[in-house]
């Protein structure tokens, strides 16, 4: 994945030696094996449910790490493998001398789901959005309509703790308008005790999205954008809005709170209140009740890529947690993106959407010359003045191996084993089934 990608060329570009691994599915070579950043890379086994679960994987990351004399393992995996990276981390620390940019299992429990991030973010003292676990239609049905009339207005949205491509994008505010479409809303959804939801306060404004390294309790990078649902276009905020230090104060002080144990990727999605604005002329204090945390990802970000005219600051970012008591390293400020940083994307999916899609938009009278023109305008300011995630000139092949060969082997897949997919991300190489 890009995030994964940028990470190892700031170690290489520092003067490290890089190893990759990823788990490759259905063989098809992934565009980062051919990066000049890595000196040699190793296929792992994705964790199975159904077949050992993680040992297969861990394992091989044990192999890689005594084979390879690694010292230090950080973890860039995706939404589906979290506390099989925590297992990593434990039997990794345990049986080599390896240290790992991962949470533990405990830690990472505590953060991936919706339910469990909002209960531990409550206790440590930090706002959050009223958020009630749901496992059944009846709970659901009994909290939006509890037998008096709601006179607070307030809305909420119904989110499945864990990871369902098919309901990935449905916002849909609850109450409806009537009962019984609410009814057949959460039917559609299926909550069970083995199908768990949330019903989240709904927080009118803009949404965000942060990354950070956590290095035994300590932030030691850190940078904050706009976010959306699907987010294909980072740019970063500046540094120096009264937000920006809002919610890198709060991503500090949750980090602190959290304890020495607190190592890892740590990145957490907020809502801001519509009359916030940007910020100006607030407090950073007066912000912290007015940005609301609606989940949190502790992995790597594909923000990362943010960071990618930033090599060094990164690399020692990381680095830190080899050093023992106080360092340089360890005294050194945090790592943040400069203001001037340029926006990122990536060219595969803007030529889809803001070239093929707007033309076949057109023709089916679904969009005006006008708006066709505005698409393609932003698609050539990105292609003159923004940074594509994947390319470096001096690593050309990961993009041209992402384009040419991964996507139109992943769509072969796909369409010869009659998975139908919606959408696809370009930065995580991610196909969102239908199913």
């Amino acid at each position: 994945m890009s995030k994964g990608l940028t990470i190892a060329r700031s170690f290489y570009r520092s003067g490290h030696k890089v190893i990759g691994a990823d788990f490759e599915p259905y063989y098809i070579p992934v565009c980062g094996r051919f990066s000049t950043s890595l000196c040699r890379f190793y296929r792992v086994r994705k964790p199975n449910p159904g077949a050992g679960g993680a040992q297969k994987y861990v394992q091989d990351l044990v192999d890689i790490v005594k084979k390879e004399g690694v010292e230090l393992w950080v973890s860039c995996s995706g939404v589906a493998a979290p506390i099989e990276d925590g297992e990593a981390k434990e039997v990794l620390e345990k049986l080599t001398n390896c240290k790992a940019v991962q949470f533990s299992v405990d830690i990472t429990s505590k953060l991936h789901e919706k339910d469990s991030f909002i209960e531990n973010t409550k206790k440590l003292g930090l706002n959050v959005p009223e958020t009630y676990p749901i496992r059944s239609e009846r709970d659901a049905v009994s909290f939006l309509y509890p037998g008096v009339e709601r006179e607070d207005g307030k809305r909420y949205i119904m989110k499945f703790t864990g990871t369902d491509d098919s309901i990935r994008a449905d916002m849909t505010l609850c109450p409806l308008s009537t009962e019984a479409k609410t009814r057949r809303h959460i039917a559609v959804l299926k909550p069970s005790p083995s199908r768990p939801f949330v019903l989240q306060q709904f927080i009118s404004g803009p949404e965000f999205c942060t990354h950070s390294v956590a290095i035994r309790g300590r932030i030691k990078s850190f940078t904050a954008c706009s976010s959306s649902e699907l987010l294909m276009h980072y740019r970063a905020m500046d540094p120096r809005s009264s937000l920006f230090k809002a919610f890198l104060k709060y991503t500090e002080t949750y980090a602190v709170k959290m304890g020495e144990e607190f190592t890892g990727h740590f990145s957490i999605d907020f809502l801001v209140y519509d009359n916030v604005g940007d910020g100006t002329g607030r407090s950073v204090e007066e912000l912290m009740r007015s940005i609301f945390p609606i989940e949190c990802n502790p992995r790597a970000h594909t923000a990362a890529v943010l960071f990618a005219e930033k090599s060094e600051e990164v690399a020692e970012a990381y680095l830190a947690i080899l050093d023992d008591g106080v360092s340089e390293r360890e005294t050194k400020g945090i790592a943040i993106p400069c203001s001037n940083t340029p926006g990122y994307y990536w060219i595969g999916h803007d030529l889809v959407t803001r070239i093929l899609l707007p033309i076949l938009c057109l023709l089916q009278g679904k969009m005006s010359m006008a708006e066709m023109a505005a698409n393609w305008t932003e698609f050539l300011q990105h292609l003159l003045f923004w940074k594509d995630g994947t390319y470096e000139i001096w690593d050309p092949w990961p993009m041209w191996w992402l384009y040419v060969v991964y996507w139109p082997g992943m769509f072969w897949v796909s369409i010869l084993g009659g998975d139908l997919w919606s959408r696809c991300n370009v930065s995580t190489t991610k196909l969102f089934r239908c199913s």
